[in-house]
């Protein structure tokens, strides 16, 4: 069985990526291994207030996190994008997390990464409020951060991507299509 961590990066307890997690959680476990992570209920300091400099101890949230990441061979991330980033508090736990000796080290004299976390693959799965035409270049800098910036740097395989706005400008039956986008992914565990 395929081994799948799913990242609800969304700070608010109810939300629409709340209810993508929930429908793709509930059709992956029928064939794979999850491990559910809700932003919402990690409590953590998410401030690396040392940098790489000095160590700082992790909360159990943060641990367990980790060690998910490891075992994961596929994560998925839900999140909104809120003007043009990431929630700060996902941000955070990339910071607190994604650290060298986990993810990635270096060796002496090279400034390039060894990648820890090889062979895994991922998906992307994006809200936003901007209008269908600017969901592109909404996401731009949230992909390139949290896919190629952090996930690929650390060995991920370019993440799978999908894109669901405007949020504002939905209807129940807009959103009950890409629930149904959704649906299909976890049913695939992609």
């Amino acid at each position: 069985m395929k081994n799948i961590l799913l990242l609800n990066g969304n700070p608010k307890k109810n939300s629409f990526v709340k209810q993508l997690s929930d429908v793709y959680e509930s059709e992956a476990k029928k064939q794979a291994n999850v491990r559910r992570y809700n932003l919402s209920e990690m409590d953590f300091n998410s401030n690396l207030e040392f940098g790489y400099d000095d160590y700082q101890v992790l909360e159990d949230c943060l641990s367990e996190f980790q060690e998910a990441l490891k075992w994961a061979q596929h994560i998925v991330v839900m999140s909104p994008i809120w003007w043009g980033g990431l929630p700060g508090k996902l941000k955070g736990l990339i910071d607190r997390s994604f650290l060298p000796g986990i993810t990635f080290k270096f060796e002496s004299g090279s400034a390039e990464p060894i990648k820890l976390l090889k062979g895994k693959t991922s998906r992307m799965i994006l809200t936003m409020d901007a209008p269908t035409e600017y969901l592109e270049e909404q996401a731009k800098p949230v992909l390139e951060q949290l896919d190629r910036f952090t996930l690929q740097y650390c060995g991920f395989s370019k993440a799978e991507v999908n894109l669901f706005g405007s949020m504002i400008l939905s209807d129940k039956n807009q959103q009950g299509s890409w629930l149904k986008v959704v649906k299909e992914l976890g049913a695939n565990c992609i």
